[in-house]
């Protein structure tokens, strides 16, 4: 069966679930409440440092709480429960592919990335390469991955709430994008990252303790029998397939390389996340970057264990046919399972903190993107170094508008399509546009900035053309565009393809390159990524 799945129309099923007023009222108090939380922390966005990097005042633990929170996305919830329900085993290897993926993360990148930059990606890659050509590269593949990911976002809003509200239309659905997206706008230009990551943290530890509550129900209504869960699960989708590898992804010789390229693009996709790596630059030390990751591992380890019996006891509860009958699709599973659990109440309460999810994810994605275009094409290459702190927070705040705007349009596009899946190309857009280059530049002394412009831009135009001629844009009835047919590249995912190409490109821009690197900035870059030594001063530069 097929992760994009656009909702069936079929007669009996829910057209909207508990009352309206009550989930837009738990809503609204969340938003209430985050807005005043904002307003008090922008009160100390004075400098680029305060609005990008939140003074670099959290700690480690904080940091870590606030990483799930940008990480733990409406993939995360809606998309990886419905998943679960819908694909079963297969379902479940999302969550696995986005918790492995923090090892690499912890292991290659977060402490070295901490010492070496300042606020974005660019100022690690542009440490001991060329400026211009590197901080353009970057800034493009920041804006390409943030763009993906944002879209993932847009869709799990318009269908969350096309569920909650009845709204069937797409005018419907496109107008609450739209208010979605002009609130994160404004959580984004008033709070910078301060307010944002506070937001963050809120939404982690509702949305962390929301699904423990589900959790605990699911179970207590099996007698906390984890293998009678599953075996109602079975009944309920008359088959024990949903148990077993291979339901999505077993079929074909097609699908198992689909499931490798996937598997590829979730473990090397998060550590070169933009919205993720800037986290890091929040903390004060290299040690509180380290901390924050082991945080996030946990909190992010425990909601994955979560969504396995969430996307279960949704599909023993309430059973995929209505799942994937109801308005937003597969993404209604948890919504639906709160209904059934709860009644209005619950619903209403899982609801705002699965919209209080994307707010949240969105405002980190846009600060990021704005953040990208701000310091690093704005500062460093128009003006070339030479950028007061105001003009640049200005110009940020700016781009927030653009890319608000943007990704409202993108959304009203993508509705209908399951956010976990979305998320997997931004991820494989991530891991191709900007792994290599990253792991280049930290671990190769010979890598050239020829190196990491052919890898940048080689990683993203393959990943975005494998994606615009897959068929997730067209060629069957499931596709972005339905009616047309121009699918070539038989994968869904590029991960398997692009990755390597890229890699292949930083290594053979490289060997070609005869201008060669300062050894002096070579030297330097690996002192401060291993030991911190001059990190700190640079920083308050």
């Amino acid at each position: 069966m097929n992760i994009l799945t656009v909702p069936a129309t079929v007669t009996q099923a829910p057209t909207q679930v508990g009352e309206p007023w009550i989930n837009m009222g738990i809503f609204g108090l969340f938003v209430a409440i985050t807005l005043v939380i904002v307003l008090r922390a922008s009160k100390n966005n004075k400098t680029a440092a305060d609005y990008y990097a939140g003074g670099r005042s959290f700690t480690g633990g904080q940091n870590g709480t606030a990483i799930a929170g940008d990480y733990l996305s409406a993939a995360s919830f809606l998309g990886i429960v419905g998943a679960i329900a819908i694909n079963g085993y297969d379902g479940f290897l999302y969550s696995i592919g986005f918790l492995v993926a923090w090892l690499v993360a912890l292991l290659l990148v977060a402490e070295l990335l901490r010492n070496t930059g300042k606020f974005t990606m660019a100022d690690v890659l542009s440490f001991r390469l060329q400026q211009r050509p590197v901080r353009i590269a970057a800034a493009t593949t920041t804006l390409a991955v943030c763009f993906f990911y944002l879209l993932a976002q847009m869709a799990g809003a318009g269908g969350l709430v096309s569920l909650l509200l009845g709204i069937n239309d797409r005018l419907g659905q496109s107008l609450v994008i739209t208010v979605v997206g002009a609130l994160m706008i404004l959580y984004v230009l008033v709070g910078g990252m301060k307010g944002t990551t506070w937001v963050q943290i809120i939404k982690a530890c509702l949305l962390i303790a929301g699904a423990f509550v589900m959790t605990i129900w699911v179970l207590a209504i099996y007698g906390f029998n984890f293998s009678a869960l599953l075996g109602d699960a079975a009944a309920t989708a008359g088959t024990t397939d949903i148990l077993n590898p291979g339901l999505q992804y077993g079929v074909s010789e097609t699908s198992k390389l689909d499931f490798i390229s996937l598997a590829l693009a979730l473990v090397l996709g998060t550590a070169a996340l933009p919205h993720v790596l800037m986290r890091f630059y929040t903390v004060p030390t290299a040690k509180e970057a380290r901390r924050s990751v082991v945080w996030a591992i946990w909190l992010i380890g425990a909601f994955y264990l979560f969504t396995l019996v969430l996307g279960y006891g949704a599909g023993a509860l309430i059973g995929a046919d209505t799942i994937q009958a109801a308005p937003g699709g597969v993404n209604s599973a948890a919504p639906l399972l709160a209904f059934e659990l709860g009644g209005p109440l619950l619903l209403g309460l899982i609801s705002a903190v699965a919209f209080a999810t994307i707010l949240a994810v969105v405002a980190g994605l846009t600060i990021t993107a704005a953040a990208s275009f701000a310091h690093d094409i704005y500062a460093n290459v128009v003006r070339r170094g030479s950028a007061n702190p105001e003009s640049e927070v200005k110009v940020a705040r700016r781009t927030v508008l653009v890319i608000g705007v943007l990704s409202i349009l993108g959304g009203i596009g993508a509705q209908g399509q399951n956010v976990a899946f979305l998320v997997a190309l931004a991820f494989a857009v991530a891991a191709s546009a900007n792994l290599p280059t990253i792991i280049y530049s930290l671990f190769w002394k010979r890598f050239t900035t020829q190196g990491a412009v052919w890898s940048m831009y080689g990683g993203l135009a393959a990943a975005i053309i494998l994606i615009v001629f897959s068929p997730v844009m067209s060629g069957n009835e499931t596709a972005m565009i339905p009616g047309a047919d121009f699918a070539f590249f038989g994968l869904k995912n590029p991960g398997i393809v692009s990755i390597p190409l890229a890699f292949f490109l930083g290594w053979l821009g490289t060997v070609l390159d005869k201008t060669g690197e300062d050894p002096a900035k070579q030297a330097e870059m690996e002192v401060r990524s291993l030991t911190g030594v001059g990190a700190e001063k640079a920083v308050h530069h």
